[in-house]
């Protein structure tokens, strides 16, 4: 007998983000007036400037940092770093720190460069300094800590020997006292440098990765920023100002909670009312070498024991450095 053919099964229609979107913006069209009457209220408009000024104002530096990254990326040779370091661990951590003047990028891309290096055979004090200079020290960055407080040049040299003091401080206490068994064998598994391939595929692949990352914490950034003026009243951050030690404490853990890019986060502190210089250092010190983000991301490259290690042992000295720093360079501002 002649087996009956199964019926053809009927495609459920898939609702993708472009129905959504036009979907929302017919309404958006049809209920105009009764929205500008729900939406016009005083808080709705200072939180919309708010988050308008900090993105339009961050994205040219953000664009900017992810293309030279990933033109470093795609063109750059993996071991270039490995070449120009000391053999000593306690002296290639000043020079492996210095060279996140000249690699631009972020936080998360810093991490895969890390490891990387720790492949090719750079000590692991010396890679670790790398990864928290990096993101922190970068002409991107300071540029636009210079554009957002543009009142306080100090301010740019405070963040940048901060940052570094941090980044050496950390690599030779690594140096020191960390163990390699701390560090997954993942992580200092060698690998053979890969040659061929269109490097502007991934130049593109890179820049497009970073992009997106980035720019969805910086959206982040801009929504919470918005919200924190508008929700906080501006007395209890002038309060902050009496208060030192709590002032430095609630900005350091904002700033690991918030986990913004560090080419985006001196708009955002900047644009908080009332506080003082130095626990705006210390968010601008901490936020690009310990958030949440970073965390998972060194979780993931170099193991769970070496985050659970190394993140709070990073907060602390951020801290330190940067109390110590602010204290020498801006005084009481």
């Amino acid at each position: 007998m002649t087996e009956l053919a199964d019926p053809p099964r009927t495609r459920r229609p898939v609702l993708t983000s472009l129905e959504v979107l036009c979907v929302l913006l017919v309404l958006a069209a049809v209920f105009q007036p009764q929205l500008i009457a729900l939406l016009d209220v005083p808080a709705l408009r200072t939180g919309s400037t708010v988050f308008v000024a900090v993105c339009v104002q961050a994205m040219p530096f953000l664009v900017l940092g992810v293309l030279v990254s990933g033109l470093i990326a795609a063109f750059v040779p993996p071991d270039a770093l490995r070449r120009v370091l000391p053999a000593k661990p306690g002296a290639a951590v000043p020079v492996a720190g210095a060279a996140g003047l000249a690699l631009p990028g972020c936080e998360c891309a810093s991490v895969p460069v890390a490891r990387r290096l720790m492949q090719q055979g750079v000590a692991p004090a010396a890679a670790l300094a790398f990864l928290l200079a990096a993101p922190a020290i970068n002409p991107i960055v300071l540029v636009s800590t210079a554009v957002a407080f543009p009142g306080e040049p100090r301010m740019v040299l405070a963040r940048f020997l901060g940052s570094l003091l941090t980044a050496c401080a950390t690599g030779w206490l690594w140096a020191r006292l960390g163990r390699a068994e701390w560090l997954a064998e993942r992580a200092l598994r060698r690998v053979e440098p890969q040659h061929g391939g269109n490097r502007w595929v991934v130049f593109a692949e890179s820049a497009r990765h970073d992009l997106v990352e980035a720019g969805g914490f910086l959206v982040l950034g801009g929504l919470t920023s918005a919200v924190f003026n508008v929700l906080v009243p501006t007395g209890w951050l002038e309060s902050l100002g009496g208060q030192l030690l709590l002032g430095v404490l609630v900005m350091a853990v904002l700033a690991v909670v918030l986990a913004l890019c560090s080419e985006a986060d001196a708009f955002v502190v900047a644009s908080m009312p009332g506080l003082p210089l130095i626990p705006k250092l210390v968010f601008l010190v901490v936020g690009p070498v310990v958030d949440l983000k970073l965390i998972a991301l060194q979780s993931g490259a170099f193991g769970r024991g070496f985050a659970a290690r190394f993140a709070p042992v990073t907060f602390v000295v951020a801290m330190a450095c940067a109390v110590g720093v602010g204290a020498v360079l801006l005084g009481g501002s």
